[in-house]
């Protein structure tokens, strides 16, 4: 405690708190979409945000804490978008087990230390295609709901463009603060009284299916290792850290799978928005940047124990409030798959089948189209190369 003291600094609680609003900004309306596709009631939307913010919390404040660097930990933005484009096609507690399958396999392969093998066997521009496919659809309806709400939209735009020109690290906060601020103007809106009462976690119990073991659970985990487990570590390695991978991957995996009953769909080391949190600007001496870290960790906590104000406030807001932001913010995340799964000339092919397929949204035996693009462009992959050679 006394070195906590010593350490602690405003700056670094303010870069936490960043960290905090930068990954729930906009992903949080994504959460209660995603829960509402699944069949999830008012109920269980809001344990589901209890989950979130405790497991994240948690398991930020702790290994920070425990390592002394910030370990900024983060719920999957590109997992939620996997559950909303395959959702339909399973019972909430279906879904239930295969977040807890998903949270199990990704503790036991961290502790062993053997991820990276795992996911050495899949080439990047598949999983990278794959997920962009997925998420094809979001951009797609974004520019879609102009015909009809084309004022809101494009004043939402231009504020994003503008404010990705002046200030790229918060331009999505600004871009939802913007929107705030243009709902009323265009829509028929009025911001709700906001009441302050904890969460009440409800128990779900996990249904487990083959359907959504292959259909979700596993590409849930693939997108998990390689949009933020792997793009994390990095980040926290560029800093000039030496992360514990296994301690990491492992713990996150295992406070995933106990709370995946109670809606906790995911627990990640968080990937772009940790760099607010790893930055000089934080402190100048690095061993005390680990404050941040805490810091964001215990927003996050702050959340999960207040979960039924924010749930109760988000659904206020319009559909098309939802949609527009979930599309801009996911514009960053689709640039950059799309870029990495047709960077490599010799897995194009592959690539454009894998993404073609991910973003059909077909289904067979029950198990979505992004197992199956995936399982396609790794086919095919291996036929060229095997013709190569």
């Amino acid at each position: 405690m006394q070195k906590f003291l010593q350490d602690f600094s405003i700056p670094a609680v303010f870069a936490g708190f960043i960290t905090f609003l930068i990954g729930i900004s906009v992903s949080a309306v994504l959460v209660i979409q995603a829960a509402q596709i699944l069949g999830a009631s008012a109920e269980q939307i809001t344990s589901w945000f209890w989950a979130l913010g405790l497991g994240i919390g948690l398991s930020g404040l702790i290994l920070s804490w425990k390592f002394k660097y910030p370990v900024a930990t983060s719920w999957s933005t590109a997992g939620l978008a996997l559950i909303i484009a395959t959702g339909s096609g399973y019972s909430l507690y279906e879904a239930i087990g295969a977040f807890l399958v998903c949270g199990a396999v990704t503790a036991v392969l961290g502790f062993l230390g053997i991820f990276e093998k795992v996911l050495s066997y899949i080439p990047q521009s598949l999983t990278s295609a794959m997920l962009a496919g997925v998420l094809l659809k979001f951009g797609i309806t974004l520019f879609a709901s102009l015909q009809n709400d084309w004022g809101f939209i494009l004043s939402l735009l231009a504020v994003y463009i503008f404010s990705k020109r002046l200030s790229p690290r918060y331009s999505i906060v600004i871009t939802v603060i913007a929107g705030l601020i243009l709902c009323p103007l265009f829509m028929d809106f009025h911001t709700p009284a906001i009441q302050w009462h904890l969460a009440a976690p409800v128990w779900m119990t996990p249904d487990f299916t083959w359907s959504a073991l292959f259909g979700l659970a596993l590409p849930l985990f693939v997108i998990n290792m390689a949009s933020q487990y792997l793009p994390g570590l990095a980040m926290i390695k560029s800093y000039g850290y030496e992360p514990h991978v296994n301690q990491l991957i492992g713990w996150t995996g295992t406070i995933q799978a106990i709370l995946a009953p109670f809606g906790c769909y995911t627990v990640n080391i968080a990937a772009i928005s940790a760099a607010v949190s790893l930055d000089d600007q934080v402190h100048p001496d690095s061993s005390k940047r680990y404050i941040a870290g805490m810091s964001c960790g215990f927003f996050y906590i702050l959340m999960g124990l207040f979960a039924a104000t924010l749930t109760s406030l988000l659904m206020s807001f319009p559909h098309i409030f939802i949609v527009a932001l979930a599309g801009i913010a996911l514009f960053g995340t689709i640039s950059h798959n799309i870029a990495l799964a047709f960077h490599n000339v010799g897995d194009r092919e592959a690539a454009l089948m894998t993404f073609l397929f991910s973003a059909s949204g077909v289904q067979f035996f029950g198990i979505g189209s992004a197992f199956w693009g995936l399982l396609f462009g790794f086919a095919v992959s291996a036929v060229l190369k095997f013709r190569a050679r």
